[in-house]
């Protein structure tokens, strides 16, 4: 499987005199974004729950001699050490539709270490990181208004869990890295810079592969064992994939609903055996759209394949059965491996006259899947953002997104099943769309806050509730406070 993946890889990265033929570098773009990437997105936010971003801004500023007591975090520094506490805690309100009505707080610590090998032990081109969350409160999604992509990206069980663990070394002048140990796919695959300003959890990783993968797939909170390649043949240009252990929680036993995050708890199970999942990934980052300057964008394209097995939401494992029959099994039939592709533009669209940092991005991202084996076949979402609209305000961020995503032929052929049997009394689900505005306002360097609002269209696809009737559309009012030290 390994061979695999390096054999695709260097398949992608035996062009690098071409690439840089073809991309000259007529204006350097020094920042770093979302994902490791160089920042083409102006409106990227200064802090995000995506595990992607590396927030900006800290209230050791703010808080002056106390900010670094006996001067310790400087000592480790200059020996390479650095760590990073962040804490989120929000308010969500279910103000109408869903399930019902009720309200939620909840919060993630993430304390975060790196430690740049050349610097503490000679190591060169080598650096350590890992990261824990200790995680509390309850969801929202999941308690009150029972949608697909998740209402707020910090939202899991409550626990204190080891997320990520791995050594990554650089060679060739840092052109190419290896990366090796628990790794997170939505730290560095299929994001977008401008889409980190929001809340909704389906602006981080796309929720086509959350809904579909085993347990979510190797994303937050569940980290997995794994090797990632990236090749940079020229600081625009980058190349890279990830070969993962494809469930981070494992096959429960039949009959065994436990939620996944319940059977890895602490991120320590650092599973190997199961059915891999390999993702590849290319972007460029233009200097600025043609017929234009200084607006710079990025454009990524990728696609992933899982080798488990995968159940059909419509046909029975008996040929000639459907499951929704009364005489079925009840056993799905089972495909073997599973794929997707993505694609992301990322696009700043003004940049306000003598800043560099202030203006307005858009992006656009559509995945699809194979509709036969997943309730989910096509996602999209699209949203604006725009940083230092209010004068005086240069750090502020105004966002405006849409998701939405499509419920497969085979799934919504299993509800028009379900009501020729007489065996449920259900709808017919089509697709679910959220519509999200916030608003992240800098209080002081390092700290934020976040009002929210999230109108879900369709919960959960259409989804019936208790009483036989659909799901009312959601309404959903936040309070986000992020601090960062």
């Amino acid at each position: 499987m390994l061979a695999l993946a390096l054999t695709g890889l260097l398949t992608l990265t035996a062009v690098p005199a071409w690439a840089q033929a073809s991309f000259p570098l007529p204006l350097a773009l020094p920042l770093t974004g979302a994902g490791g990437d160089p920042q083409t997105a102006i409106a990227q936010s200064r802090t995000s729950d995506q595990v992607s971003v590396t927030n900006e801004g800290s209230i050791q500023d703010a808080l002056g001699p106390y900010g670094d007591p006996f001067g310790l975090r400087a000592a480790l520094a200059e020996r390479g050490i650095t760590y990073v506490l962040t804490y989120i805690g929000e308010g969500l309100t279910s103000v109408s539709g869903g399930l019902r009505r009720g309200t939620t707080f909840g919060g993630r610590l993430d304390t975060s270490l790196d430690i740049d090998l050349d610097k503490l032990a000679g190591w060169s081109g080598a650096r350590f990181h890992t990261d824990f969350f200790v995680i509390h409160g309850h969801g929202m999604s999941s308690r009150f208004v029972d949608n697909l992509t998740t209402v707020s990206g910090i939202e899991a069980l409550p626990s204190t869990r080891l997320f990520e663990l791995w050594v990554e070394q650089r060679f060739l002048s840092d052109r190419l890295s290896v990366k090796v140990g628990q790794v997170s796919a939505d730290t560095e695959f299929a994001i977008a810079q401008t889409g980190v300003v929001f809340v909704n959890a389906g602006f981080g990783w796309p929720n086509v592969g959350a809904v579909v993968m085993p347990s979510g797939g190797p994303i937050y909170p569940l980290a997995t064992p794994a090797i990632r390649v990236k090749y940079e043949p020229t600081p625009l240009l980058s190349f890279q994939g990830g070969l993962f252990n494809g469930d981070p929680a494992g096959t429960p036993p039949p009959g065994d609903e436990t939620d996944p995050e319940r059977r890895n708890r602490t991120g320590t199970n650092f599973r190997v055996n199961d059915p891999a999942l390999l993702i590849g990934e290319a972007a460029y980052a233009y200097p600025s759209f043609p017929g234009t300057e200084r607006l710079p964008g990025t454009a990524t394209l990728g696609g992933w394949y899982h080798f488990g097995r995968f159940d059909s939401p419509r046909l029975d494992s008996v040929r000639g059965r459907l499951l929704a029959d009364p005489e079925a099994s009840g056993i799905s039939r089972r495909f073997r491996g599973n794929a997707g592709l993505y694609a992301i533009l990322d696009q700043t669209i003004y940049r306000e006259p003598d800043t560099e940092n202030e203006g307005a991005s858009a992006f656009l991202r559509v995945s699809a899947v194979p509709g036969d084996r997943n309730l989910i076949e096509f996602y999209a979402d699209a949203g604006l953002a725009c940083r230092g609209l209010i004068p005086g305000r240069p750090n502020d961020t105004l966002g405006l997104g849409v998701i939405h995503s499509r419920i497969s032929p085979e799934a919504r052929a299993f509800d028009r099943d379900s009501l020729r049997f007489g065996t449920s009394p259900g709808h017919l689900r089509s697709s679910e769309t959220v519509i999200e505005a916030t608003y992240q306002a800098e209080i002081v360097s390092g700290f934020t806050l976040q009002p929210d609002v999230q109108y879900v269209m369709r919960p959960g696809g259409g989804l019936s509730d208790g009483n036989g009737r659909r799901l009312r559309n959601a309404t959903v009012l936040g309070l986000r406070a992020t601090i960062n030290y």
